[in-house]
This record gives structure tokens, sequence and C-alpha cells, in this order.
């Protein structure tokens, strides 16, 4: 980090992603905080609630700003970009959700995050 390749990651420079599509890490990521907002929050007029759909614009630009490709697990990143609070809340939902996906044998959505967040390389489960 104090060698200023990644700072951009933290400030509020628009950063263009280059080659990667961010549209299956959003879904998954929409999909877990459906999930934990459905369980957490009182219902909310659309999907989620406000909060949690700030949560989910906030994700949203931390991967469309994110330095790596591939991209890593938030859990295993040298630069932590979430702000603290919403770092909290993410680890909250992933942990949640995850447990209620393999409760409702919906192993599907895990296989996804799993296989988007496998290094480059490794061949697929």
């Amino acid at each position: 980090m104090g060698d200023g390749t990644h700072n951009s990651i933290l400030k509020d420079e628009p950063v263009t992603p280059v080659g990667k599509d961010i549209s299956d890490h959003l879904k998954v990521t929409r999909r877990f905080v459906e999930v934990y907002c459905k369980h957490h929050h009182p219902p909310a007029q659309g999907s989620v609630c406000e909060q949690c759909q700030n949560l989910i614009d906030y994700a949203r630009t931390r991967l469309e700003r994110c330095p790596y490709d591939p991209k890593p697990k938030c859990k295993d990143c040298r630069t932590h970009c979430y702000k603290p609070n919403y770092r909290e809340h993410m680890k909250a939902v992933m942990r949640f959700s995850g447990m209620y996906f393999v409760k409702r044998g919906r192993l599907d959505w895990l296989v996804r995050y799993f296989v988007l967040n496998r290094p480059r390389g490794t061949s697929r489960p």
C-alpha cells in the first residue's frame, strides 16, 4: 500500500475495470444480501431495505475499483478497501446467507461464490 500502486481504490476516483466481468460477482452478492435482509430487517418496498441497498451499491463500487485480476476473496485480500462498518455488515451477510443456503440445500449459490473466487489457472470442481 505504501508504494502508491493501490491508492486509487481508497479514494473516490473512478477506476475503469479492465477485462473483468463483475456481473456474476454482483449477482451472488445481491442474492446473499436479499436473503440476509429478508430475515433481519422489516419488509422493504423493493427486494431489500435502504441499508442493504446501500451495501449492494457500495459492493458494486468496490468491485469496479478492484485493482486485482482475478479478484481475490475480500477476506484474503491484501488491500482491505471496505470501510469498517460496511466490512462488518458484509461479513454478517456472508456468514448468515452462506449457512442459510447450506441448510436449505441451495449449494448452487455457494458453488457460484467459490467458483468466482478461485485462483486463475485452477480447474473447475
